[in-house]
């Protein structure tokens, strides 16, 4: 194996050519520029090389045994790795037809033998700096792509902790327990991971959506800002006019994401955040709100964190009653099933029910 370590810094030069003497005659041409040679003497032998040392640029010859120089010139443009070295065919031929038809294969540069000296050098010198010029525009590329993408996770970061800050407040003003928000997080991914392997869903719900949903479901009651706290948390049954401005907080929650997307950060999290806020409560009979959606009209992550969020609830402490245990909230859901929740979720909920928190 060659070793490219003592040509570090040196552009190397790879020379294809089944003649010696015009071999010896390109290496010398080469090293009076500066430059290191890499000697080959046919197609198959130079395509071996490049597995060890990529050159900067390529001189072909076209007239050669086995494989033309065209055939090695199109091997090398197939390889994404070798395909932007820039190559200088070599002839002996100057026909108009064989300079265009080394244009057509990727070839940029065409030299007639017998070699002038200086027009090598001009060429070769030509296309290394172009060759060096694109590479360092690629990385330059390449670098303000990576920044754009940690700049646009930091922003997307800071956007998911304004809202889970504000959806904190939300909580508070309900007065839910501390553990409320991580309780629904957990027990709606637990719920949607077990659907993903159902028949039923498992070709809708994704690693992805998992995750998203895990993230998305305590932004149901982002609404909760606006509604007044001492309806959030009355002891008592609320009154007709109480409870329409309680309901209110499905649609001001979806028009918080809806802002949120309009400032030009709409994605499949947002997308999801919106459908959750929105319909959260609708039910399974069409009898919910806000625009009594039924069944399948239903976004599957709202049914989800319809079910996760039924439970949590139940199993949680309220201002107007103690929480209820795990069995007696199964069987408080259980009478809603079909009413409320989408009964094939009810059911897979009721296979894990011992998972959940």
């Amino acid at each position: 194996m060659a070793d490219s370590s003592a040509y570090k810094d040196v552009s190397r030069i790879l020379i294809v050519d089944d003649v010696e003497a015009n071999r010896f005659v390109l290496r010398g041409i080469i090293e009076d520029m500066g430059y290191q040679p890499v000697l080959t003497e046919n197609g198959m032998q130079a395509l071996k090389m490049m597995q060890y040392i990529k050159p900067h640029l390529i001189i072909l010859d076209i007239a050669m045994p086995e494989m033309d120089g065209y055939e090695v010139c199109k091997k090398i443009k197939e390889d994404a790795e070798l395909r932007d070295i820039p190559i200088i065919f070599i002839s002996a031929y100057d026909d108009a037809e064989d300079i265009v038809k080394g244009f057509e294969f990727g070839g940029a540069d065409y030299v007639t033998k017998p070699f002038i000296p200086e027009v090598v050098k001009a060429r070769v010198g030509m296309h290394l700096r172009l060759y060096e010029s694109n590479r360092s525009m690629a990385e330059s590329n390449r670098q303000l792509q990576i920044s754009i993408s940690e700049q646009m996770k930091q922003m997307e970061a800071v956007r998911k902790s304004v809202l889970y800050a504000l959806i904190r407040v939300a909580r508070e003003n309900a007065n839910y327990d501390e553990e409320y928000m991580e309780r629904l997080c957990y027990n709606s991914r637990m719920l949607a991971e077990a659907m993903q392997l159902s028949s039923k869903y498992g070709s809708v719900i994704s690693d992805n959506y998992i995750d998203m949903i895990e993230l998305a479901a305590p932004l149901c009651d982002l609404g909760n800002l606006a509604v007044p706290t001492d309806i959030l948390q009355k002891k008592g049954s609320l009154t007709e006019e109480e409870s329409a401005a309680m309901q209110k907080h499905t649609v001001i929650g979806a028009r918080i994401m809806k802002d949120v997307a309009e400032l030009g950060n709409y994605n499949s999290f947002v997308n999801m955040s919106m459908e959750i806020a929105n319909y959260h409560h609708e039910n399974w009979d069409g009898s919910g709100y806000p625009e009594g959606k039924k069944a399948d009209e239903i976004p599957i992550s709202a049914q989800i964190v319809a079910v996760a969020g039924a439970y949590c609830a139940l199993t949680s402490d309220r201002t107007y009653r103690a929480a209820f245990g795990m069995e007696d909230a199964m069987k408080i859901m259980e009478m809603d099933s079909g009413k409320k929740f989408n009964p094939d979720i009810f059911s897979i909920m009721k296979k894990i029910v011992k998972q959940l928190r």
